[in-house]
Order: structure tokens, then C-alpha cells, then sequence
């Protein structure tokens, strides 16, 4: 069976998703092929295909698009096929996105898959053109975020799409809200993680100590909550309890987190790490106590099962997936967004909590995203996701 995901570039190396993703398929004698925007030279994994770029250059644009025309002759029939399907109200407009897609139109798939929602969005029917089922996967931003600013932007996809991937079932509802037909299969496949790797490197017990050691991991975004964070640690220093944070990601709001604590007057109380290989994000991780994610829009979010793996104690919010990835108090505690009163209140529950009351969760979650997240799951599922 051959498989065609459409991507912005082929994943990184820290990018399991996608990477165990591909090497599960192709395991299983899956013939898989990338469609990306642009290609990266240490990407191995399996076969690239590139879109053409726009050109600034007219001579080198005019040249660009000649060849690829003439690649595209035998492919014609396609061509007709999808003019059809659309009927475009402009030829010129519609010759341009045959120029942009031509690796599409010239590709011999059984599925292609739309590695995210808004990279299906002006290739809808692409996939019926080339004779393939059309599948795409929706994460946080592509159903929570974009469709806020693009109201019905997935309409046209309803009409063409096999199957749904979503990362959880607070996705799945987001996009029934959003009007996607009950007739269209839903599979949720969750992230998961390299649980050989996550795991501590002692035996995990938890140990009270006098100063709580906090830890989040991901972009500076206004969507991770730092701010709501930063909030949340004004009361708890206002409380007389001392802390140090640590931040690893980078982002363009580091300068407005950054305000944050100085305001509050406890920057020097807060570490900004920037981007860590994951080796150094595990044994950061493994200095900390407490765990946070809490942000405002968050489809699942890795960096809190690595957390859970390593055997600290989670605390997040509900936006979307968290309250899946989290069972409150079971594996961790999940609080409402956007109420940094409550954070606060919980992260000095937690801390008060009995070394045998912590050690009780952090077992449970260990034990958890070791049987429910492990990458081996996640393969066997996108397997069948496509099989059946």
C-alpha cells in the first residue's frame, strides 16, 4: 500500500510523531512518501517529494513552469478531472495551483494523508483526482485556533475527506462543532513517546524538599499559559514559599514572560533554558519536582507524557487533550484554564502532599503512558488505521 503524507518539511529529530509514524508503516511494507514545502539533507527515512516553490525570479519562474508542465503532460486526464472538480472561477488562478501541486497530481497513492488540517485547505479534492482516499489528521491549532479566524474554512474538506485522525476526543468535538458529517470515520490515535528512553535513570521517589522545583517544557507562545503561570507563582511567592521555574523552549514571547516575572519580582527565580536536545531535556526534567503545562490551547502535548514517564508530579490545565493526557487525581491534576488562583491553590496542595501520596501518582502515571503511549501502540494504530 502506498501511503502520501503532505507536511511543511520532513520531522526533525525530536519529532517522534511523525518519525515512528513513518518507520511503523514502513515496517510493516507500507510504501511511504513525504510532500513537502521544502526538504531537509539528514532526512533518511523514506522518499521526499518537493513542491515547487515560487519563484521571484520571471525568467526562472517562466522556465520553472514550463518543465513542469511538460512533466506534466502524461497526467493531463488528472488535470481535466480536478478543473472539473473545481470549477474555477479563474484560469490563470487555477494554472498557478496546478504549477504548486504537480507532485500531487503526479503521484501514485492508495491514501494520502494531510499530515495537518489547514495543509488539506486548497487541496481538498486532490485525492479523488489521483484515485486515492483522502485522510487527515487535526491537532490543537488546526481545530481549535484557525477556524476562530477562519470560520467554515474545513467545509470543502467534509465533502472529500475518508477518514479523521484527531489526537483527542476534545478534537473530535471541536470538529463536530465545526461541522464535520457524522459519516465520516474518526480514529483517535494519541502521541506517543519513546518510553525506553523517558524513564528515570534511579528509581523515581518523590522527596519533600523546602523549595519547590518547577518545570514546563514548550514554545513561548501565548497559548502554553505562561503568563497565566507567572500569575499563578506571584501568589504562591506572596504566600512565603520559595521556588525555582524552569522554562525550556524558545519562542518570540520570551521578552513578555520575561516582564512578567521581573514585575512580580522574581526573575531571578526563573530559569529560561531556550532549546535543549531531549537528552538534556530529560535530566532537567529529572531535577524537578512539579510538572506544568498550563495552557490556554493545547491539542495533547508530548513534553507532559516524557514528564509523567520520568516520574514527576503533573499539573495542567483542560484545554482540549490535557484532561485526557492527565486523569485528575489518578495520574496527576488537571485544573480549570485561565485561573491562576487555582494553580497556585494546587501546586501548594501538591507540595504538601506525603512522599507516599506523591509516590502513589507519579506510580500510577509511570505505569499509564508506559502501556497507553508507548510508540509501538501508536504504530500498530496508524497500521490500521489505513488497512481498515
Amino acid at each position: 500500500m502506498k501511503i502520501g503524507i503532505v507536511l511543511a518539511q520532513p520531522p526533525g529529530y525530536s519529532e517522534t510523531f511523525f518519525n515512528s509514524k513513518i518507520n511503523g508503516l514502513q515496517e510493516q511494507g507500507f510504501e511511504v512518501t513525504l510532500f513537502c514545502q521544502k526538504n531537509r539533507s539528514d532526512f533518511k527515512a523514506c522518499q521526499v517529494e518537493t513542491f515547487p516553490a515560487k519563484k521571484r525570479n520571471p525568467i526562472t519562474l517562466a522556465f520553472s513552469f514550463l518543465t513542469t508542465y511538460i512533466s506534466l503532460l502524461p497526467y493531463l486526464g488528472r488535470i481535466v478531472k480536478w478543473y472539473r472538480l473545481e470549477k474555477p472561477s479563474s484560469f490563470i488562478a487555477f494554472s498557478t495551483r496546478v504549477y504548486l501541486n504537480a507532485p500531487l497530481l503526479k503521484a501514485d497513492l492508495d491514501w494520502l494523508h494531510f499530515g495537518f488540517g489547514t495543509m488539506a485547505l486548497g487541496k481538498e479534492s486532490l485525492a479523488k483526482v489521483i484515485d486515492a482516499k483522502m485522510g487527515v489528521s487535526f491537532r490543537g491549532f488546526d481545530i481549535g485556533i484557525y477556524p476562530i479566524k477562519h470560520p467554515n474554512c474545513y467545509q470543502k474538506a467534509w465533502r472529500y475527506l475518508d477518514q479523521l485522525h484527531v489526537i483527542s476526543n476534545d478534537l473530535h468535538q471541536l470538529a463536530i462543532k465545526e461541522g464535520l458529517p457524522s459519516s465520516i470515520p474518526v480514529v483517535k490515535i494519541t502521541p506517543a513517546i519513546d518510553v525506553h528512553f523517558f524513564k528515570p535513570n534511579e528509581p523515581a521517589q518523590v522527596q519533600n524538599s523546602s523549595s519547590l522545583k518547577l518545570i514546563s517544557v514548550g514554545r513561548l507562545h501565548w497559548k502554553k499559559g505562561f503568563e497565566e503561570t507567572m500569575r499563578a507563582l506571584n501568589i504562591i511567592k506572596k504566600a512565603g514559599y520559595d521556588f525555582t521555574y524552569t522554562i525550556i523552549g524558545e519562542g518570540d514571547q520570551y521578552e513578555r514572560i520575561a516582564y512578567a516575572a521581573y514585575e512580580f519580582g522574581f526573575l531571578e527565580q526563573v530559569r529560561f533554558l531556550g532549546k535543549l536536545s531531549r537528552e538534556e531535556v530529560k535530566r532537567e526534567v529529572e531535577a524537578a519536582e512539579i510538572y506544568i503545562q498550563y495552557s490556554i490551547q493545547e491539542g495533547f502535548c508530548n513534553a507532559v507524557l516524557e514528564a509523567q514517564a520520568l516520574g514527576k508530579l503533573c499539573i495542567v490545565s483542560d484545554a482540549e487533550g490535557l484532561s485526557e493526557n492527565v486523569l485528575h487525581e489518578q495520574t496527576g491534576w488537571v485544573v480549570p484554564k485561565l485561573q491562576p488562583e487555582l494553580l497556585a491553590e494546587k501546586i501548594i496542595t501538591v507540595s504538601q502532599l506525603s512522599g507516599e501520596e506523591k509516590n502513589k501518582i507519579t506510580s500510577r502515571a509511570m505505569a499509564r503512558v508506559k502501556v497507553e503511549f508507548n510508540i509501538e501502540k501508536q504504530q500498530r494504530e496508524f497500521v490500521n488505521f489505513y488497512k481498515n
